[in-house]
């Protein structure tokens, strides 16, 4: 089954919690802090495998968990860090955040890795807060929440050619004809459902991919027939092979040619501008000679000849694509500045918390604030005033008080309430 598409909610692991501890043995004056750090938590890495060429095993995942990493422990001991989780994908593969649609990454080597999803780190056990102020302090950390990603994972195939037109005018027979794919061909359209691949090997021992994509109709850029689920396979696509039925019993060529051209520069303008060889299929018609006359009449741009049923042409043309292929480099699909990692800093300098009122509570709400809390033990007395002096350090009390809160006031974070003190 060929899948080429899908979404997948993404749970990195939490960090493992700090403990806290104190050395209590024999001898051992002033044992001071002996509380260890937590474990990293797992992340969620795609990588390249070669041997794939489906998103099959997205069709039942939808959502991938990390594991947590361990606890720390007493004498010291760190928690272990979980084992990263990676996802084998296809060469080809764009993932894209889901809420926000910019591009996470976009694998497209053998063997290429992706963190998509971060692990949490360890909290800190006690000992790591020891200071030469505070030798044996009373509190550690919970462990970072991991990142949670909701994603869409495309698959846009690798290949050099991408073979273009209409139902039934010879893309399979033709890329039978010249490979080892062995595609569905049959007198009636659409036997193509979805994307063929094939190796091609020329007379002079060079070598291509070509795609066979299912035929385009009009109004394909919008959805109609097979469309817009294929027409993706071409961005990747360093030429274009746009093959036409020139027997003309079904449809004029000419009409042909222009539709198609059309549904590749609506789904996307870079289409257009591929460089396109132009393939007259079904030259062994006896309506095809003249066909092609008035075809000519009408597009200034060469065009080749053959019969893809019975082999003829078909030499000359996989010679004159590996010659185009030649001349035209291999360039990546997206530029930098599509890329989320280059564009997530733009939110670094925004304030990291929001103030809002609920009837007569305050709450505080923002991604860094709740982070905070979640990895705060506020289990002692030290660590409440460690978290509160926090918060004073990030300018909350200060932002509270000029928006009117009063000594006694509720302050809601999360699912926890405290009182406002002057």
């Amino acid at each position: 089954m060929f899948i080429d598409e899908a979404v997948v909610e993404l749970l990195a692991g939490n960090g493992g919690n700090g403990c806290l501890a104190f050395r209590r043995e024999k001898y051992v004056a002033m044992g001071g802090p002996f509380g260890g750090n937590g474990g990293k938590g797992a992340d969620i890495i795609f990588k390249v495998d070669p041997g794939l060429n489906t998103l099959i095993d997205f069709k039942y995942k939808k959502i991938i968990k990390g594991h947590k990493g361990e606890n720390g422990m007493g004498k010291g001991m760190h928690g272990k860090n979980a084992e990263n989780i990676i996802i084998p994908v296809p060469a080809g593969t764009v993932v894209t955040d889901y809420d926000t649609g910019l591009v996470i990454a976009d694998l497209t080597k053998p063997n290429e890795e992706y963190v998509i999803a971060k692990g949490g780190r360890g909290g800190r056990g006690n000992m790591a807060f020891a200071t030469q102020s505070n030798p044996a302090p009373n509190y550690a950390e919970n462990g970072e929440p991991g990142e949670k990603v909701k994603v869409k994972i495309e698959l846009k195939l690798m290949a050099d050619v991408g073979l273009v037109g209409m139902p039934s005018v010879g893309k399979s027979t033709f890329i039978s004809k010249i490979s080892a794919s062995k595609p569905k061909i049959a007198d009636y359209p659409f036997t193509t459902l979805k994307p063929n691949l094939g190796v091609v090997k020329t007379s002079d021992n060079r070598s291509f991919v070509v795609a066979d994509l299912p035929g385009l109709i009009e109004g394909a850029s919008l959805g109609h027939g097979l469309g817009d689920r294929f027409l993706k396979h071409t961005q990747r696509t360093r030429v274009i092979a746009h093959i036409i039925d020139m027997s003309g019993y079904t449809n004029d060529p000419y009409k042909d040619y222009i539709t198609i051209n059309k549904e590749l520069e609506n789904f996307d303008k870079s289409l257009i501008q591929k460089p396109q060889l132009i393939i007259a299929n079904k030259m062994d018609m006896p309506t095809s000679k003249e066909n092609l006359k008035k075809f000519k009449e009408k597009v200034n741009q060469e065009v080749y000849e053959m019969s893809a049923i019975k082999g003829e042409g078909v030499n000359q043309i996989i010679l004159k694509l590996a010659d185009m292929l030649d001349q035209i480099p291999k360039e990546n699909l997206y530029k930098d500045e599509n890329f989320e990692s280059h564009v997530i800093y733009k939110f670094k300098e925004e304030k990291p918390y929001k103030i809002t009122k609920d009837n007569d509570t305050w709450v505080i709400s923002g991604k860094e604030i709740e982070k905070l809390l979640i990895m705060s033990r506020l289990d002692t007395d030290e660590a409440i005033l460690r978290f509160s002096n926090k918060l004073r350090k990030m300018g909350i009390d200060d932002e509270l008080r000029e928006l009117g809160a009063k000594e006694g006031d509720s302050i809601r974070i999360m699912d926890y309430e405290f009182e406002f003190k002057e």
